[in-house]
């Protein structure tokens, strides 16, 4: 993280105008070098340097443009762009400032790992997109939130898997306000305690015995914590918390998107229908996937007594990213702990990193010569060809780490199993 926040701030400065925001050309140096990062840009282009609080006011125009300090992230992001721009006048000391803030997730998160999976937790520790990514976006705060929410299950030494996984299940409604994507495990959670936890939590007869009431209060605590966090800024601003939300269901496809349906859809389809029907085969495909997932868990369930709520996890993040209209570059740190989580061959966590690097230094550098007006097409640019490479590599590996990561072994223990006293269970 050291060499990402080195790596990121080689892109402030050396002069700043009036707003604070870094010059001269800031974007040469961004794309030229893939320094680029969403805490500096946001900087000048979201009014941080006002101190606006987020959301309370201000909203969307009809254009899409946000406008008044709204940002289009969920609330807890909001609160750490706040904290970040509190006592700073520019966009090198929001950078560091953000820095900070986020730091603790991702060391949190390496000692988490440590714990569940101990020594295959340098994959998170020692890949690259930390230097790339840590602070490309706010997203270390959503993946702490994620693996803290298996370690309280697995790592925490619980001996009752049904509160380990009500507090859990705070965590995923914490890591939801964040960004979305851990609101979603909720559901394999939810499932793993319907299914009983762990083996052994079914009598000797082996009579297996649907925890209902465990299972929807794990929806229900996730649901509750993301209502409740969202509650006091909706209330203080109703037009700008919806902002948020209206400025992604509205973004539109193109080429910043990184998604298959840009580079394989696009060609195909009339301009004019075109976002319309991603705007159904996206939701509805991420939403088979995630069907499908579950239905492999519940197969595996049948076979070994313990429903695999980290695979299917894992699998449903596979298709999320793999169907979503936005694929960022930073979203690979959403996936790293899954690789450390589940014992998948260490092939795909190299083809995965490769592929990842050549999407993600490739569009940078690919961004550089379309504004310098250099040639930039695929028969032209390396930097094309690699985003070509990239998004095709990445997104055939996703369909590949799907299956992979439904039969792959989970690293961390079950938690101990208890009977319906408390006790400890004995196993027939």
């Amino acid at each position: 993280m050291l060499l990402g926040y080195a790596h990121k701030a080689r892109c402030t400065g050396p002069t700043f105008d009036e707003s604070g925001s870094s010059g001269p050309e800031l974007w040469k140096r961004s794309y030229g070098v893939a320094c680029y990062s969403d805490l500096q840009q946001l900087w000048g282009s979201r009014d941080l340097d006002e101190l606006v609080v987020p959301y309370v006011n201000g909203g969307i125009t009809e254009g899409g443009q946000l406008y008044g300090g709204v940002v289009e992230y969920p609330v807890l992001i909001g609160v750490l762009i706040w904290l970040g721009s509190l006592f700073v006048s520019t966009d090198a000391g929001f950078l560091a400032a953000s820095a900070l803030l986020l730091a603790p997730f991702g060391l949190l998160t390496a000692w988490w790992l440590g714990r569940l999976s101990r020594w295959r937790a340098l994959i998170w520790a020692l890949a690259p997109p930390l230097v790339l990514y840590s602070f490309h976006n706010w997203d270390l705060a959503a993946v702490a939130c994620s693996v803290a929410a298996v370690y309280v299950v697995h790592g925490a030494g619980s001996g009752a898997p049904r509160r380990a996984a009500t507090f859990a299940a705070i965590l995923l409604g914490l890591g939801a306000a964040v960004k979305f994507y851990p609101g979603v495990f909720a559901v394999p959670l939810a499932l793993y305690v319907l299914t009983g936890g762990p083996r052994g939590n079914f009598p000797p007869s082996r009579v297996r015995r649907f925890d209902v009431r465990g299972a929807l209060r794990v929806l229900a605590v996730a649901a509750g914590t993301f209502v409740l966090v969202n509650l006091p800024f909706a209330v203080a601003g109703f037009q700008g918390w919806l902002a948020s939300f209206r400025f992604q269901l509205q973004r539109s496809v193109d080429v910043s998107t990184n998604s298959v349906w840009y580079w394989g859809l696009r060609p195909l389809v009339e301009e004019d229908g075109f976002e319309s029907l991603v705007g159904v085969l996206s939701p509805t495909l991420i939403l088979l996937s995630f069907v499908l997932a579950c239905s492999f868990g519940a197969r595996r369930w049948a076979a070994t007594g313990t429903f695999p709520w980290i695979a299917v996890s894992a699998a449903m993040l596979c298709g999320f990213l793999l169907f979503h209209k936005v694929h960022s570059p930073q979203f690979v740190l959403w996936l790293l702990p899954f690789l450390v989580l589940l014992r998948v061959p260490a092939g795909w966590v190299v083809a995965y990193l490769l592929a990842d690097a050549a999407m993600g230094i490739g569009f940078f550098r690919w961004m550089y010569l379309i504004n310098a007006e250099e040639p930039y097409s695929i028969y032209q640019s390396l930097a094309a060809q690699a985003v070509v490479l990239g998004v095709w590599g990445r997104a055939a590996l996703l369909v590949g780490l799907f299956v992979a990561f439904l039969r792959a072994p989970e690293t961390p223990r079950e938690p101990a199993a208890v009977g319906a006293s408390g006790a400890p269970a004995v196993n027939a």
